[in-house]
């Protein structure tokens, strides 16, 4: 090919890919189509054929790749840039004043204006664009990290694949949610049932599914939108989050023209009462408010919880109520022991979904109530997820009713129950005999947020069970493929993923490990604070009471249950196979040349905005120096590094107890004394 020619069907490859990068813009966010889809259509094939002819000229992010086609068989586990928080909940105009005013110990009596956004019912998805492409899209997970799901979110065509501009950052992520809109939905149902299939069960489920389809052909079919409300980086081109929305938008995302500032909460609330009775007129499902502090500095002084943003809060409507028969009450058995009786319902349709089953939560919610079999009850769904009932229709009781009698013995294994001292759940004490609770603790132990074993689900372990391969997790390392082969639905493939994903575990880094081991209260946070204070199992299998107390948010409860775990001898025994087996169970410092001890024993809290680093590059190189990063000025702190717009509220605290206010020219000093 000469290189007249060459450039010439370069420049019209590339010119074909900006004219259908553009409808696409027009179409699917601006929903103003200019061009006709038969005409659309002309031109992409004209594209595909000269990307096939010469695949020199290829593109991940050409409009061609929309189609989709690829398929990923397994989706990669990756790692958050930046966090993805979940949002605190609330349910009342007075929350959100005691929200406000939570803030304003924080900051100060600073003037505050809000940015209020509706909470789409959606897949939450992190994008990441590098110079102007997109390059990774990731799904939630469990905030820390979530599945690649790359190739799925690129058939999507709301979402740009490359930006609009040139005042973009060099590096973002963008968050959003991944929705099915009521239009779409619909006709895939009405496709489904035309053919004789189930219909999907709502719009929100299926928009999430989707993402996990192996097949991205499949995806492109599906009339999948993203909404994108959070950009997240260094360095941004703006400084509150609504200016972040319009700055979004201009890059050629989809972004709802729905938010709005608020300048006080009485405007919050206004926009609250406004859209609680208009968001049935809405394309898509949303099931409350969002609302956040506007500017970003303020945001960075507030910081984050465990969970969540300090500087966000969602309003969730009030949910939707139905009346419907309750047919049966049952008994379920949870890995702990704990009982949770289930109410089975006459089906009904509430808020999108058939309700066929709802939680009474123990005996005491049963009493309170007077729920009885044959009762007409009301039930509605707890922040639009979980079913619950939450009153009974006297006017309509049978007449031969009777009062319902709480279970005495385990349904599984007729153990008698019992019930601690101020505690709701009534428990079956038969930990180590007792089939839902040995199967349920296997089921903790080998899922996403702790061992994550991949080729494992809860239905096989409870077949490896049911078929004795397994008593407790340690029982996992000791399976062959050739054991599993006989079980029902496994095939050679699938037991030698098994037992591979069974052995890939004992890389698994020792807080997950810890947490994976199911000891009550002993969450993901908790399993992580206690791993960084023992850095191994067994100066916490070791630990006093006193000790276990004085580690940091660890209370008197979680230290218990931890004494208890590892004071039982079959506890005991499974971890010393663990161990023999190589799973992690310490610490694995990573090395840092060039950290110190020179800040050790000293507490540090930042605040404001800073030139020389970031908040978070400071806040490692404190910790990398043997120090501690505070959330919050206290008597404990030892020093306050301070850059522009420190929080009137933070300077005036500080000030009161004496505490060093030093600027980060004084720290990086402090590192280099000499």
């Amino acid at each position: 090919m000469t290189n007249f020619l060459y450039m010439d069907v370069l420049n019209t490859i590339q010119n074909l890919r900006e004219e259908l990068n553009l409808h696409n813009y027009n179409y699917y966010v601006l929903d103003n189509a200019t061009i006709s889809d038969y005409e659309f259509d002309v031109k992409l094939k004209q594209l595909q054929d000269l990307e096939n002819a010469n695949p020199e000229f290829f593109d991940a992010n050409s409009p061609t790749q929309r189609v989709g086609g690829a398929v990923t068989k397994n989706f990669q586990t990756v790692a958050h840039t930046h966090r993805m928080y979940s949002l605190d909940n609330s349910y009342s105009k007075e929350d959100l004043l005691d929200w406000e005013n939570r803030i304003q110990k924080v900051l100060g009596n600073v003037d505050l204006q809000y940015t209020c956004e509706l909470k789409y019912d959606g897949a939450s998805i992190s994008i990441t664009y590098e110079k102007g492409k997109l390059v990774r899209a990731v799904t939630r997970g469990d905030g820390f990290q979530g599945d690649d799901v790359t190739t799925n979110v690129k058939t999507i065509r709301s979402i740009p694949l490359h930006l609009k501009g040139d005042n973009y950052p060099e590096k973002f992520d963008i968050r959003g949610e991944i929705i099915l809109p009521f239009a779409g939905f619909e006709k895939m149902n009405q496709e489904l049932i035309e053919i004789g299939e189930t219909p999907y069960s709502n719009p929100r489920n299926t928009a999430s599914g989707s993402l996990k389809l192996q097949d991205s052909a499949l995806v492109a079919k599906r009339p999948l939108e993203c909404l994108l409300y959070f950009v997240t980086g260094e360095k941004l081109p703006f400084t509150s989050q609504f200016d972040g929305l319009i700055a979004a938008r201009n890059w050629g995302f989809k972004v709802p023209n729905e938010a709005k500032v608020a300048n006080n909460l009485q405007e919050v609330f206004d926009f609250i009462d406004f859209w609680d009775t208009h968001r049935h007129d809405l394309p898509y499902e949303t099931d409350g408010v969002v609302v956040k502090v506007n500017n970003l500095h303020y945001q960075e002084e507030l910081g984050y919880t465990a969970k969540s943003p300090r500087w966000a809060m969602a309003y969730k409507f009030k949910s939707e109520q139905v009346a419907t028969e309750l047919e049966s009450i049952t008994y379920q058995v949870g890995r702990t022991g704990s009982i949770t009786p289930v109410a089975n319902l006459k089906a009904v349709q509430l808020a999108g979904t058939i309700v066929k089953r709802a939680s009474l939560h123990n005996a005491d919610q049963i009493k309170k109530l007077d729920i009885r079999v044959g009762d007409t009850v009301f039930v509605e769904k707890g922040g639009e997820i979980i079913p619950k009932i939450i009153a009974v229709d006297l006017t309509k009781r049978p007449e031969n009713s009777v009062p319902t009698e709480y279970i005495t013995h385990c349904p599984e294994c007729q153990t008698e129950l019992i019930r601690n001292e101020g505690e709701a759940n009534h428990y079956c004490p038969n930990f180590y005999g007792c089939p839902p609770q040995i199967i349920g603790r296997i089921q903790h132990y080998i899922s996403r947020k702790a061992m994550d074993i991949e080729g494992l689900g809860g239905e096989t372990v409870a077949l490896l069970y049911n078929n004795g391969l397994v008593h407790n997790y340690a029982d996992l390392y000791e399976l062959k493929v050739e054991d599993i082969l006989p079980l029902e639905r496994m095939a050679q493939k699938s037991a030698e993923n098994l037992v591979n994903g069974v052995g890939n575990s004992k890389k698994i880094p020792f807080e997950s490990v810890l947490f994976a081991l199911g000891i009550r209260f002993v969450g993901e946070t908790v399993a992580k604070k206690l791993a960084k204070h023992y850095k191994n199992i067994d100066a916490l299998s070791q630990a006093s009471l006193m000790d276990l107390v004085l580690v940091d948010e660890i209370g008197e409860r979680i230290a218990k249950s931890v004494i208890d775990f590892f004071e039982n001898a079959e506890n005991r025994i499974i971890i010393e196979r663990l161990k023999q087996y190589g799973v992690q169970f310490e610490v694995i410092e990573k090395v840092n040349l060039n950290a110190t001890t020179i800040l050790s024993g000293k507490t540090f809290v930042v605040s404001g905005v800073f030139t020389q680093f970031s908040r978070d590059e400071l806040k490692k190189a404190i910790e990398d120096n043997g120090g501690k990063v505070g959330s919050s000025i206290s008597a404990k702190t030892d020093y306050v590094v301070a850059g522009d717009n420190m929080g009137p509220a933070k300077l005036e605290k500080a000030s009161k107890l004496n505490i060093p206010i030093i600027s980060e020219i004084d720290f990086m000093a402090m590192l280099n004394p000499n």
